[in-house]
């Protein structure tokens, strides 16, 4: 198979209604799934990295990337016979509060890819221009919140966590002006195009609008259309069927917020029209890794003051906006306990997920009575002293079960140096650590190759991910390139990138971009 030969199924587009006009003007889209609407052109596109893992499975080489065709493609310049682009009608609760009639408003969808395995992959375009959800902006996305979002979707796969894809970005030859803080002073910047890759895009708000409007039988073909394609081992969309696709979309998302939280990231903004109903991270804004421990950080700038969406709330707002889809199912069940019970089931899978990856991440055989306890203590220790989340875990593995720890190398990574009292505080629970790997029978290479396995050596810290985009506002693709292959090993140590590896240095502690960002393109 070939770039231009490229089989689409459109099997979303196929399956369920259209918007009647293919206008692109902003308006209040009723009775529909999606709208058709074309790319906007651009003048100059120029694909400038693109992920080789995500091609592969597209069965597409390096000579289909490094083509004029991929070139027009990905940037929507050109369309193949067999796409239908279309742009989705959603709605959602953005910050606790339900905002009406979202939509994608720029991003388009080009179609959905049916590979040489049988595997279904929706394209799609992010900045591609104006939809009839744009509401007040343009539909276009600038080169440094491209990058994030090219970057962290391969980063957040890599780790092992399920996410959305990224296949390639590009520089559109043409400026886009934003307002990055919102300050009154909007700058023209670089325009690019992320092209993503999805089994689907899929949100918790597409089922929402349906119900906010009444529109029962669009929501009962929605949710049918969804359980066919993408829930197999469901047999029926009926009533029983309906309440098994919520359990399981409530058991994937709790595995999503576990794996979020065990790597340190906070997603930023978790509006429901922000929330994949395949359990997928999706939707990459103002993200970021926690760097010292802080369970209250957003890296959100418009979360900053009520920190809705902060590391330690993840767990509580997939709950919260679970609830907000049981409303929006309700209509076919119309019966509370049975979606209650999913609700209950998603909090005892948090629970008891979260502890099993901690026994892992500190390299225990399993959780024990008591280890909620130790945990604990440690948490209140990172947080007094600062200390580097990422580096503290991976740090971690080095400590033998017997003799001395190396107290020092734990101190270097914490931004305050432990007072006296807490150097004392770390001692005594290094020697609770110790005591506690004793009792299991788990010889110190293979515990910490057990750590090593989910204590990632490497993640995608906002400031090493601001080099990148630096460089390329100046023409040099070096470094996000690079960075892109790096990405590819997180759980093992790559020569070259030791400075990465690193406590954010003071440079970036308060610069722009490198800790928390906008909500703006």
């Amino acid at each position: 198979m070939s770039l231009a030969t490229l089989q689409f199924t459109n099997r979303f587009s196929n399956a369920l209604p259209a918007d009647p006009s293919e206008a692109s003007n902003v308006r209040q889209v009723f009775r529909a799934a999606y709208s058709k609407v074309r790319p906007t052109p651009v003048s100059n596109p120029e694909i400038i990295a693109y992920s080789k893992p995500m091609a592969t499975l597209l069965d597409l080489c390096e000579e289909d990337m490094n083509s004029p065709l991929a070139a027009q493609l990905f940037a929507g310049n050109q369309t193949l016979a067999n796409m239908v682009p279309y742009a989705a009608c959603y709605g959602g609760h953005q910050f606790g509060n339900w905002a009406g009639q979202l939509g994608d408003g720029r991003a388009i969808a080009l179609g959905e890819v049916r590979t040489e395995t049988g595997e279904y992959w929706e394209l799609q375009l992010k900045g591609a221009g104006p939809t009839p959800y744009s509401r007040m902006a343009d539909g276009r996305a600038v080169l440094r919140s491209s990058i994030r979002e090219f970057l962290c979707s391969e980063a957040m796969h890599h780790l092992g966590i399920p996410t959305t894809r990224a296949l390639c970005l590009s520089k559109t030859g043409d400026s886009v002006v934003r307002d990055m803080f919102y300050s009154g002073h909007p700058e023209p910047e670089i325009g690019a195009i992320c092209a993503r890759v999805s089994p689907s895009f899929i949100r918790f708000g597409n089922f929402e609008i349906f119900a906010a409007r009444n529109d029962i039988d669009n929501l009962k073909q929605l949710t049918e259309f969804t359980i066919q394609n993408y829930f197999h081992s469901i047999n029926t969309a009926q009533k029983d069927g309906v309440v098994e696709f919520f359990d399981q979309v409530c058991q994937k998302t709790a595995q999503l917020m576990v794996q979020w939280m065990g790597v340190g990231f906070v997603h930023g903004v978790m509006n429901t029209d922000n929330m994949s109903i395949l359990g997928l991270t999706i939707d990459y804004g103002p993200y970021g890794w926690i760097e010292p421990l802080d369970f209250g950080w957003t890296p959100n700038t418009t979360d900053a003051q009520g920190r809705r969406y902060a590391y330690g709330n993840q767990p509580d707002i997939g709950m919260w906006n679970l609830s907000r889809l049981a409303q929006a199912l309700y209509p076919l069940i119309e019966e509370v306990p049975p979606l209650q019970h999913c609700l209950d089931r998603y909090r005892q899978t948090v629970h008891g997920s979260y502890n099993d990856l901690w026994a892992k991440k500190l390299g225990f055989e399993a959780w024990q009575e008591g280890d909620e306890g130790l945990c604990q203590r440690l948490n209140q220790l990172m947080v007094d002293s600062q200390c580097d989340f990422t580096l503290f875990y991976r740090q971690l593995s080095d400590c033998p079960q017997k003799g001395t720890v190396d107290l020092q190398g734990i101190y270097d990574l914490c931004d305050a140096p432990p007072s006296d009292d807490n150097q004392g505080k770390w001692e005594i629970w290094f020697q609770q650590y110790q005591q506690r790997l004793q009792s299991q029978a788990f010889a110190d290479p293979e515990r910490s190759q057990l750590m090593n396995s989910v204590n990632p050596q490497f993640v995608l810290r906002n400031w090493v991910a601001q080099l990148a985009i630096d460089a390329s506002n100046k023409g040099d693709e070096g470094p996000l390139n690079a960075l892109l292959q790096r990405l590819e090993r997180p759980y093992e140590s790559v020569a070259g990138f030791e400075e990465y590896e690193q406590k954010r240095p003071e440079w970036a502690r308060n610069r722009a971009g490198c800790s928390m960002l906008s909500c703006s393109s």
